[in-house]
């Protein structure tokens, strides 16, 4: 089942992550308290709202409580960023995304609820949403336009097999380069090792090929 999105704030960084999930085929609830923003992101967002997202009826309008992750992309407005983080966790957002200007912003959020908090200049708006979509895996970089570096978590059905049995680069176009074991890194992997459920597989992937691994 397809996870649904909000984004709060549709800046730089809001815009780039709506745009993102969008375009993978996300359900995208965007909204701005700036309606000249709204309606240049309209054409590319099916559901952009102008709305202001500390005020609890317009949240319960939005229908907020549907929706499974939120991204509160407002970094420069604290205020709201708070009230936002807030009022989507009284009513039962399970994942709440937030982006916040410095450390003692980041403290904040996560007092108030913040399941996660990004600082711009380490994690950009298109990097988020690819991890977003990329359910199961830990972290992923973009190495170019249709390659990334990821950190997968062992599967279920993984568990107690090795590399040579699963194949992996035959069934995802994966190449596994280093497993964590722990705080452990082995680039010099052995393809006769069981995987055990709590390892993490580094692997260079073909982009294209995503969504088979979700």
């Amino acid at each position: 089942m397809k996870k649904t999105y909000a984004v709060f704030g549709l800046g730089r960084y809001g815009i780039a992550v709506a745009r993102e999930l969008v375009s993978n085929g996300m359900e995208v609830i965007a909204v701005d308290s700036d309606e000249r923003i709204v309606n240049a992101a309209a054409d590319e967002l099916p559901i952009c709202k102008c709305a202001d997202i500390t005020d609890h009826e317009v949240i319960r309008q939005l229908g907020i409580s549907n929706v499974d992750v939120v991204i509160v992309a407002m970094a420069n407005n604290l205020e709201a960023s708070v009230m936002a983080i807030t009022l989507c966790k009284e009513i039962g957002v399970k994942t709440v995304i937030a982006k916040c200007a410095n450390e003692m912003h980041q403290r904040i959020l996560i007092r108030v609820g913040a399941d996660k908090v990004v600082f711009p200049e380490n994690e950009s708006g298109i990097r988020l949403a690819r991890n977003l979509l990329s359910s199961g895996f830990v972290d992923m970089i973009s190495l170019a336009k249709n390659v990334s570096m990821i950190e997968l978590e062992v599967r279920p059905e993984w568990v107690n097999k090795n590399l040579i049995e699963l194949n992996l680069r035959k069934a995802y176009s994966i190449n596994v380069v280093a497993i964590l074991k722990g705080e452990s890194v082995s680039v010099d992997i052995d393809p006769h090792a069981p995987l055990q459920a709590d390892d993490k597989l580094i692997v260079i992937a073909n982009t294209n090929k995503l969504a088979e691994l979700r």
